[in-house]
């Protein structure tokens, strides 16, 4: 075991100073990767803006019937020409999305735990790499609790899928989950998403903190910001301006898009976010004018 004692504080992220080994690849930390990897990311991250829009819809898999996502065959397909990634499970995109809807696909991949669960860190990797395969995966999204009781077995599903991964050319994504315990602050990020990428993630899926920058510096791999809670408009378009200003390689809104009453103005407003520059005030004109 490593000697703790006498380890200093980390405190010298270079924020100013572009990621180094990205000469090859537009995707950080993907220069090495094989060429299979390599089209998977580019099929996540826009290769003008090098960005994503990820929509996520999979959180029926611990919470059921969620508002705004009763009839998935009538949310989905009406969203498709405003986000980059559809992040489901894959029970959700088999039976109500098109497989002709040109999209990445981030493949929930870990599960076991449910909303009447007081602990949600316990899950399993539930889907083997052959359907991940057959799917046609972009990504594996897996769940990884760092600092929770369920810390050394979600490691290890996240061992599990990047190794079969790496072995069939198929990335994976940490989702760095926040329990009820657990901090929502930059030294927890800078922990949780820098273990995540050293053991061998392609992107790591978190929250937006304090010091933000600092994190993104640290992690050698690109982060995607996860909305979380719904927001009223006007503060989600700031979430996804604070994100992608501190470094994020894009967003993944569930929630800010599906539960927004104008979900479509919604998910336009923060791809202009993410792909065209934006300001959040900027976003939010745009809003406003494509509603009215």
């Amino acid at each position: 075991m490593a000697d703790l004692e006498g380890v200093k504080v980390a405190k010298d992220y270079h924020v100013d100073v572009p990621f180094a080994n990205n000469d090859g690849f537009y995707v950080k930390g993907a220069n090495n990767l094989d060429w299979g990897m390599k089209k998977h990311l580019s099929n996540i991250f826009n290769p003008q803006s090098g960005n994503t829009v990820m929509f996520a819809f999979d959180h029926g898999y611990f919470m059921g019937s969620t508002a705004g996502l009763e009839r998935l065959d009538l949310v989905i397909p009406k969203l498709l020409p405003y986000v980059d990634v559809l992040m489901g499970t894959r029970g959700a995109l088999r039976s109500c999305v098109t497989p002709a809807c040109g999209k990445g696909i981030a493949l929930r991949s870990t599960s076991g735990s449910s909303m009447l669960n007081d602990d949600l860190s316990h899950e399993i990797l539930a889907v083997d790499i052959e359907d991940a395969i057959r799917m046609n995966a972009d990504c594996m999204a897996i769940q990884t609790f760092i600092g929770a009781d369920g810390q050394l077995s979600s490691i290890e599903n996240l061992s599990k899928a990047i190794n079969l991964g790496m072995r069939y050319s198929i990335p994976t994504m940490g989702v760095v989950a926040v329990g009820k315990q657990m901090e929502r602050t930059d030294r927890f990020f800078k922990l949780a998403t820098r273990i995540v990428a050293e053991m061998g993630a392609n992107i790591i899926k978190t929250y937006y903190c304090e010091n933000f920058e600092e994190v993104v510096a640290a992690c050698p791999v690109p982060i995607v910001v996860a909305g979380g809670k719904k927001l009223p408009e006007k503060e989600a378009l700031t979430l996804a301006y604070n994100a992608i200003s501190g470094g994020a390689h894009g967003v993944d809104m569930g929630r800010n898009i599906f539960q927004s009453v104008h979900s479509l103005e919604m998910a336009a407003a923060i791809g202009k976010i993410v792909h065209e520059g934006f300001t959040d005030k900027e976003a939010y004109e745009f809003f406003e004018d494509a509603i009215h």
